[in-house]
């Protein structure tokens, strides 16, 4: 317990009765009231009284206002008196034991007088606990107390019957005397010693270790309970890193890589050494002796940031980064920080150095979507991680600080310049000499524009979506093996692109897309769109227009099905079907044509009635056995590709044509293994189904053959090679089409705008057809000449018509043909009259149209201009106008088509058959122009 100040302590007042004086309180007790111990507590005096008392010290002065011993005090209640021996006076022979009274000494002491030296010396011994009062009195005046400031003194309570009393009092105050003024005098020493200097010094000493274990009990306390808001430990573990799918072209080189990485998992041990020192001397230097965190590098972090004023440094380690990536959010907040911290502790307590490494470098961003090194690296500079240089090594170390700002492709001069600094650091750091970093500081790097693929990373991506359809969901990397030609591929890629930077613009066309497929069904090469960059939408698989005249095989095929040949003859004229009537650009019409000339020139009235004739759903059920797959209305209007369809599906649905009428499912994927060589999936061989027979083989080879010698794809046909093919262009020129193919390979190609934009007057047989004829050109350089399947011979009837009539009786082979509800033979089937001049005799006064007959060697259009010349105009769409007066109308027999006439398609039943293989007609008279031409 700490002992008051003396200027506040209570002493004992010996002996000597002091009556208060009035007015003052009396806190002495009576007899009744004292407690037991032989005393009471005494008021003290008021300070003005004992300073004008004269005082003196027991045995050291001869007069002082102090009881001396030996003086008569009545205390009540504590018997007779007793005798002190050693008495100064005579009449102080009689005491009482053990009376003490109680008096506050609260003020300030008066200078020691001197110490007489005739006191006896059993006087001293008695008053020996009084010693050192003029050490007391010698002190500086002490501040004035509270008059309420009062401490209990320590007494003795001696008995009246202990005969020892007296001597054990006397020796405990000579004993503890001393040791009071050794202790006053010590603690005067300690005080007055010393500087303030190093009074402040072992102060600061002393809160610092004071601050630093409640800190240290702090942050263990805050790392515990963080602990706590954590998963259990026996849960943690390092999820697997997203699957690669690793796509190769058929040759085995790389197209692309695609998952959530972009790259494939490299082993530490397969990369240069350089490229984890460049990571260490640039973003964690003690990597190799830290547990997961860096103190020195917190504390570094936290100075530089201080005297930026803002973050100029983290201070995280590879782990800590590492342990963010895997675990936590990218949020910048302190309970992430802490987290981060114990799972780092955490991951270098369970793997190794190297481990951490080699999961850092493959899982961290390195910009332009690429996730991890080697993702990074075939992006900027077209090759893997296991084949870059020191520089680059560096340039991609650089990149962790901010990936968007220093990335090679953005700002070139930013990526060298980071670069540099990286080699700096290496070359402090000791992992490589001056004259290395210097040698590679030289060398500018120049990152590929594109990344690596090019335009095949349209096919990448269609990969990666089938991928998970074949071997399901994915949890390990794959390699997958296509069955893309590069060199094709690269070559579609140019075609495209730099037929559309160098005539788009003229034409009003920003897009295309292109494709390419062999007999099997195999695709040997895809470009979904102008610019991967700029667009990643595959215009060639995910993309739907209509497709124009370039449906139009379909309808043919299926007219030849039903009994016609590419002889067969139809009158181009104005048509109508109920109250829609399709139309030709020029609003003019050719008459009496042929099939084959039909569909070389792409006559849309012809086709429209074919369709007819044998039924919008037998033309449904034609395109879709030869590989449609998209939904097709069935109406009329089919006829002219009104039905949206994929690029894919329909160049795939020419491969029939080309590969003697075998069925070609489209696929892309060759095999699937896993990287330890198993084979996860492989394109089954089965085998080709016959969906056309090959006489109608050869029949729509005869006729797609002449559109590209003599019709709307001549701008198509390849020097050597016997090839067919079909334009499309919709309404408004807002898409134009080519599919075509040879014996070796069939290709289609798309153009427009994303927006339906519609272009500048651009047909299937301009632009189009010229990048087809570019592509297929490059495509069979090298290529052994083939001959499309199918023998047939086209013969036009204006040049054997001599021949297949005798005496005005048609002597011509038997045709199919269909049989209205009278049971006559119609269309094709009807056996023509001879008659040389095609003439009619008037009707009602009105002269009849004139028809002029094209000739097989030169080609005539009737009136029409070139379709593909540059002042004509001439293509497969446009408005329809009103026919001429006098014009003869094409009329259905049933009344109801055509009702509706809320827009130019009209209703699904249009051309519907009334029974199977029976065509029903409208009776009508039968002139000699019906009766020629199967009307």
């Amino acid at each position: 317990m700490a002992r008051p100040p003396r200027s506040e302590r209570i002493e004992p007042v010996l002996d000597k009765p002091q009556d208060p004086d009035e007015g003052e309180f009396d806190i002495r007790l009576g007899a009744d009231d004292r407690p037991a111990g032989g005393f009471a507590p005494r008021a003290p005096r008021e300070r003005g009284d004992r300073d004008a008392e004269t005082r003196s010290e027991p045995g050291f002065g001869a007069v002082r206002g102090e009881p001396e011993f030996g003086a008569e005090r009545q205390e009540p209640g504590f018997g007779p008196a007793r005798s002190e021996p050693g008495s100064r006076k005579a009449g102080a022979t009689e005491r009482r034991e053990p009376g003490l009274a109680l008096e506050r000494t609260g003020r300030r002491r008066e200078a020691p007088e001197p110490e007489p030296e005739a006191a006896p010396r059993a006087a001293r011994e008695r008053r020996e606990p009084e010693l050192g009062a003029a050490d007391r009195r010698g002190r500086p005046p002490e501040p004035e107390p509270f008059e309420d400031d009062i401490e209990d003194a320590e007494f003795i309570d001696l008995g009246e019957d202990d005969p020892m009393a007296d001597s054990r009092r006397s020796k405990s105050r000579r004993s503890k005397a001393p040791a009071r003024k050794k202790a006053r005098s010590g603690g005067r020493k300690r005080s007055s010693g010393g500087s303030g200097i190093g009074k402040w010094v072992r102060r600061g000493i002393k809160w610092t270790v004071i601050l630093m274990f409640w800190g240290t009990i702090a942050l263990a306390g805050g790392i515990a309970w963080y602990a706590t808001q954590l998963p259990s430990t026996a849960n943690w573990s390092v999820p697997k890193r997203p699957p690669n799918i690793k796509v190769l072209a058929n040759d085995g080189t790389l197209i692309a890589n695609r998952g959530d990485t972009g790259g494939e998992s490299v082993r530490i041990e397969e990369l240069p050494p350089y490229l984890s020192q460049a990571v260490m001397a640039i973003e964690d230097r003690r990597f190799q002796s830290h547990f997961g965190v860096d103190p020195l590098g917190l504390l570094r972090a936290a100075y530089v940031n201080f005297r930026s004023g803002y973050v100029v440094q983290g201070g995280s380690t590879v782990t800590q980064q590492l342990a963010k990536n895997l675990f936590l959010k990218p949020e910048r907040t302190m309970d992430r920080k802490i987290q981060e911290a114990i799972m780092a502790i955490w991951l270098e307590t369970k793997y190794s150095k190297a481990q951490i490494m080699e999961s850092y470098l493959n899982r961290v961003y390195l910009g332009a979507g690429a996730y991890g090194v080697d993702a990074a690296s075939r992006r900027y500079f077209g090759k893997s991680a296991r084949d870059i240089s020191l520089k680059e090594a560096a340039m991609l170390a650089g990149l962790l600080k901010a990936p968007s700002t220093y990335a090679p492709t953005s700002d070139p001069a930013a990526a060298n310049s980071r670069a540099n600094v990286v080699l700096g650091a290496m070359r402090e750091a000791g992992f490589i000499t001056a004259d290395q970093a210097k040698q590679a500081a030289s060398i500018t790097i120049k990152a590929q524009s594109e990344g690596e693929g090019g335009a095949g990373r349209y096919v990448a991506d269609w990969v990666a979506d089938l991928v998970p359809e074949v071997v399901g969901a994915l949890d390990q990397d794959v390699i997958v093996e296509t069955t893309i030609d590069p060199r094709l591929e690269d070559m579609a890629g140019k075609a495209l692109t730099e037929a559309l930077d160098k005539s788009g613009k003229s034409f009003g066309v920003s897009q295309g897309a292109l494709v390419a497929v062999d007999g099997t069904g195999a695709v040997r090469a895809m470009v979904g769109g102008r610019d991967y960059k700029q667009s990643q939408f595959n215009r060639a698989v995910d993309a739907k227009r209509q497709p124009g005249s370039a449906f139009k095989p379909f309808v043919y095929l299926s007219a030849l099905e039903y009994g016609m040949v590419p002889e067969t003859v139809r009158v181009d004229e104005p048509t109508r079907i109920g109250n829609w009537e399709p139309k030709n650009y020029e609003k003019m019409y050719k008459g009496p044509v042929s099939l084959q000339t039909a569909l070389a020139l792409s006559i849309n009235t012809v086709a429209v009635q074919l369709a007819n004739e044998v039924g919008p759903d037998r033309v449904i059920k034609t395109a879709e056995r030869l590989g449609i797959t998209s939904p097709l209305q069935p109406n009329p209007s089919i006829a002219l590709g009104t039905s949206e369809v994929s690029l894919l599906e329909l160049t795939d649905a020419y491969v029939p044509f080309a590969n003697g009428g075998y069925s070609a499912k489209p696929h892309v994927i060759a095999r699937v293994k896993n990287v330890a060589g198993k084979t996860l999936y492989e394109h089954p061989s089965v085998k080709a189904t016959q969906i056309i027979d090959p006489l109608y083989v050869g029949m729509m080879n005869s006729m797609m053959t002449d559109t590209l010698a003599r019709g709307t794809g001549r701008k198509a046909a390849i020097a050597g090679w016997q090839a067919a093919g079909k334009t499309g262009t919709t309404n408004d020129s807002k898409d134009a089409w080519f599919v075509g193919y040879t014996a070796n390979l069939t290709t289609g190609v798309w153009l427009g705008n994303d927006d339906s934009k519609p272009t500048k007057r651009m047909t299937g047989g301009s632009l189009p057809a010229q990048i087809w004829n570019r592509f297929m050109t490059e495509a069979h350089k090298g290529v052994t000449v083939a001959a499309l399947p199918g023998n047939y011979a086209y013969r036009d009837p204006a040049e054997t018509a001599q021949d297949l009539y005798q005496n005005g009786q048609y002597v011509g082979p038997e045709q199919g043909g269909l049989v209205d509800e009278y049971g006559q033979v119609v269309g094709s089937g009807a056996p023509p009259q001879r008659q040389p001049a095609y003439e009619q005799p008037p009707a009602n006064g009105q002269p009849a149209p004139q028809y002029r007959d094209p000739q097989p060697s030169q080609p005539d259009y009737g009136g029409y201009s070139d379709p593909e010349s540059p002042d004509g105009g001439w293509n497969d769409g446009g408005d329809y106008q009103a026919p001429p007066p006098g014009a003869r109308i094409y009329r259905d027999g049933d009344p109801s088509y055509g009702v509706e006439r809320g827009g130019p398609v009209p209703p699904a039943g249009v051309g519907e058959d009334g029974q199977a293989g029976v065509y029903q007609a409208r009776p009508h008279r039968r002139n000699l122009l019906d009766r020629l031409f199967g009307g």
